[in-house]
């Protein structure tokens, strides 16, 4: 006597029936189909065991269900994209969302690789050197007028060139006599020390710092021997071929100001008129 083959679920008998093993279990094809088949997200029937089923992230389609949501055109073994779990061919796709290239206004299509700046989206070969027409990608880039420049062809074609060391300057560059200068080569011409963003004077069209002149070339204060710069609307006081500081012409014995006063001279010394009345 022939053992019973029945169905693990319903327990019918499966003699010259077709039926499914799962996990070592027999079952006939109602059952299976009700306990394990998916739904197709199309048509929401269940995916019989006599159909192909097509899955993508967890969710499952008949054969004749798969297709571009838009052009209704089958996605079954070619490439496709979604969007708001949409179903959707690569020319949908890329018609309806993908980028325009600003360059060649085609669309860059997904998977490809671009370029993007301020809004705008280039294929990674339209991205190039309005100069030299070579492809920027991942290096720096200066962009002028809405055209894009490498930066040796920005500097050869726009950057001023530094009068000192003739080379371009890109950033923080200074202005002098009308000539451009780079902030590292605009020195003093004793000390060489930078000028930019300090106070500087200049002799013979050539720049100093204010210690610098006031060494070199500035008059000495007759009482304190420094220098009297005159710079920055500072007065001083000059009477025959010597100068005082403001603040240093005073009678020699009283130290009393003379600005504005009558004076007497002895030898190197000024005297106010009370002092000097022996004289």
């Amino acid at each position: 006597m022939t053992e019973r083959y029945d169905c693990h679920y319903c327990k019918e008998s499966l003699f010259g029936s077709k039926y499914v093993l799962r996990e070592e279990n027999p079952y006939c094809i109602k059952c299976y189909e009700s306990l394990y088949s998916n739904t197709c997200e199309e048509c929401k029937k269940l995916i019989g065991c006599n159909n192909r089923d097509l899955s993508h992230k967890d969710r499952h389609w008949h054969e004749d269900c798969f297709h571009c949501f838009k052009c209704q055109n089958s996605l079954v073994d070619k490439p496709f994209s979604t969007k708001d779990e949409q179903m959707l061919c690569t020319d949908c796709y890329s018609n309806e969302y993908s980028s325009k290239c600003i360059e060649c206004t085609k669309t860059i299509m997904p998977g490809s690789r671009k370029m993007e700046h301020k809004g705008n989206s280039w294929h990674e070969t339209c991205f190039t050197c309005q100069r030299c027409q070579q492809p920027i990608g991942t290096k720096s880039f200066i962009p002028k007028e809405n055209l894009n420049y490498c930066v040796p062809c920005y500097e050869k074609q726009f950057a001023m060139q530094c009068v000192h060391c003739k080379k371009p300057i890109t950033t923080g560059g200074v202005t002098y006599h009308d000539q451009p200068w780079h902030k590292d080569c605009f020195l003093c011409t004793g000390c060489k020390e930078q000028l930019s963003g300090k106070r500087f004077t200049s002799r013979d069209d050539f720049a100093y710092c204010l210690n610098c002149f006031c060494n070199l070339y500035a008059k000495k204060c007759a009482s304190c021997t420094t220098p009297i710069s005159g710079l920055g609307g500072s007065k001083y006081i000059s009477f025959e071929e010597r100068q005082w500081h403001n603040d240093c012409f005073n009678c020699k014995k009283c130290a009393m100001s003379l600005i504005g006063r009558g004076f007497l001279t002895e030898r190197d010394d000024i005297l106010c008129p009370e002092c000097g009345k022996d004289i």
